[in-house]
């Protein structure tokens, strides 16, 4: 499949902006979603072929919704979807606030959820397309302090892995990515700087994602998990 349209949610930093500039390098016209914009169109100047920008909150279905239909009648059918947008809160389970609590499952989960669903009729359309979710290693292993990220986290692997059931009669491919701790602006104000300088580069991540969904003969890979040495 020719990889034209690319819509990358959560792409203002961290493995986001890293997968937006090397589809971008790729030839494709990436669209760049997130909740700043400012954050947005740093990742826009690092980018070499027609993109574009577009402010939305992935827990409301309908601004979703909204995004969507302008990218199609912008640029056309999305070809490859990348829900990687993601928050997190990490403490005790007592600890962890409402407010906390509402952000992991609406963003992590819903959010996920809510893009999947506004692609996935034009891609059975077209029966072809390919879904990327982003989903951490919190999707494979319950964590200290992470209970709920996990929880939300092993959500998006349900929904990630009964997705590719329901489309395994189709060309639509999905791939579950389960990755470590990354340097990027995630960890600001969770962990010190000393702290993060030995997780995994996004840039060597994205490479990794990208190799994954490349269409190969006879063989479709369903999921990837990424860990660090340490």
């Amino acid at each position: 499949m020719d990889i034209k349209v690319v819509v990358i949610t959560g792409a203002g930093s961290g493995l986001g902006a890293s997968l937006a500039k090397k589809y971008s390098e790729l030839g494709a016209h990436v669209c760049l979603l997130g909740r700043t914009k400012s954050k947005l169109d740093q990742t826009a100047e690092t980018l070499t072929q027609s993109h574009s920008i577009y402010e939305v909150d992935v827990t409301s279905k309908s601004e979703v919704a909204k995004v969507m239909q302008s990218i199609k009648e912008a640029v056309g059918p999305v070809d490859l979807l990348i829900n990687n947008a993601g928050v997190g809160a990490f403490d005790l389970a007592e600890n962890i606030g409402e407010e906390s609590v509402h952000n992991m499952i609406d963003i992590n989960l819903k959010g996920t959820i809510f893009c999947t669903q506004e692609v996935l009729p034009d891609m059975k359309q077209r029966n072809q397309g390919l879904i990327v979710n982003v989903v951490s290693t919190a999707g494979v292993e319950g964590k200290v302090n992470e209970t709920v990220y996990c929880a939300s986290k092993f959500g998006v692997r349900g929904f990630t892995e009964s997705l590719a059931i329901e489309l395994r009669d189709t060309e639509i491919r999905v791939l579950g990515a389960y990755m470590g701790g990354m340097k990027s602006p995630f960890w600001d104000g969770i962990y010190k700087p000393e702290q993060t300088k030995h997780l995994m580069d996004p840039d060597d991540v994205a490479d990794i994602i990208i190799e994954n969904t490349k269409p190969r003969a006879s063989l479709s890979v369903t999921e990837v998990i990424i860990k660090n040495k340490i």
